[in-house]
């Protein structure tokens, strides 16, 4: 019973089929093969965007990273949630890799920056002036770090924000896919035509070994940014590897569909902690539950196997009622999700 998070599970079998078939032929190097344009294309096909600049790379903080870098200056402010996962969780590889630029993290209930919190922080930053530093884009993730989803209409009131500054608009799609099928919206919809300029779009938690795509939906801010992939290590020599794995999710609408069995398996398991008395944190939005569990519960699922992240961290342990995060993948066995919770409900 392991729901410590949708990395834990292994990759969906349509991926290891097509890594399989690119593996059967030699291809030219470093992106110059046919895979690796068929999932470009693919992936402007699902998004709508037949002008996107497209990269692949095998780490969702690489995908941050980078994307980060290429819209902000070494001396650029970049607003995020503090909870937001290049601030907490990415050994600060979005400030190592731009040089330099600066994290404001801004509070807000349920993961989510609030529109009135962002243009006030915008607006202090900005009148900082020269020692302040300049402000340069804005961070979100969707779904967030609690699991909760920015609909369509809240990314484009923080977009309308962010672009009256001038600034750019990023978003951590780790859990992208999650977030448009708990929504019911295209992936277009909740992207670029909501305001988005550059997309990580995930695939390593949606059924993927370990690949992420960097959607730029204006071409004219990727400048240089096929050298600063390569200077730091991520363009892949035998980049048909990442690439397949990309090309199988958007084929057929595998990506969603992976997606929504996820949420589905995390509602389940929601259901089952509220009726052994525990309580939601936040809304379950995606394939994430953040919750409490009286602690006799707790103690019976450790007992019984159960793997699952105390919230924030281990501290959390002794208390009563336990918070705690569990994570459901695609492929999450239903019968694992049936003990835990008969097992809770004791």
């Amino acid at each position: 019973m392991n729901f410590s998070s949708d990395n834990a599970w292994g990759a969906h079998p349509a991926v290891m089929h097509l890594l399989a078939e690119v593996n059967d032929q030699p291809m030219m190097a470093y992106g110059a093969d046919p895979v690796t344009a068929r999932a470009e294309a693919a992936l402007r096909e699902l998004l709508e965007a037949p002008e996107a600049v497209i990269r692949f790379v095998a780490t969702g903080t690489a995908a941050n990273a980078l994307a980060l870098a290429q819209l902000s200056p070494p001396y650029g402010r970049i607003y995020c949630h503090e909870d937001a996962h290049i601030e907490t969780s990415e050994c600060a590889a979005p400030e190592f890799i731009s040089g330099g630029a600066k994290l404001v993290t801004l509070p807000g209930a349920d993961g989510k920056i609030a529109p009135d919190m962002l243009a006030e922080a915008i607006r202090r930053g900005k009148g900082g002036g020269l020692i302040a530093g300049r402000n340069a884009a804005v961070s979100i993730a969707n779904a967030t770090e609690w699991g909760t989803v920015y609909s369509v209409d809240e990314v484009a009131e923080l977009a309308r924000i962010t672009r009256q500054a001038g600034l750019a608009l990023h978003m951590d799609g780790a859990r992208f896919a999650n977030a448009a099928a708990s929504l019911g919206v295209t992936a277009a919809e909740l992207s670029w035509r909501a305001g988005v300029d550059a997309l990580c779009f995930g695939g390593t938690k949606n059924g993927a070994m370990a690949a992420e795509a960097v959607v730029f939906f204006d071409p004219a801010q990727t400048e240089g940014f096929d050298y600063r992939r390569k200077q730091t290590g991520h363009v892949f020599s035998k980049q048909r590897f990442l690439a397949a794995q990309m090309l199988a999710l958007a084929t057929d609408g595998l990506w969603l569909r992976l997606a929504r069995q996820a949420n589905e398996k995390a509602q389940r398991l929601a259901d089952g902690i509220l009726a052994a008395g525990g309580a939601l944190l936040v809304p379950v939005q995606s394939n994430a539950v953040f919750a409490t569990l009286p602690s006799e519960a707790h103690r019976r699922a450790r007992d019984a196997g159960a793997i699952y992240h105390l919230w924030p961290d281990k501290s959390a342990e002794g208390l009563d009622p336990v918070p705690l995060r569990l994570v459901a993948a695609w492929n999450t066995p239903d019968e694992d999700i049936q003990r835990f919770c008969a097992t809770i409900l004791g």
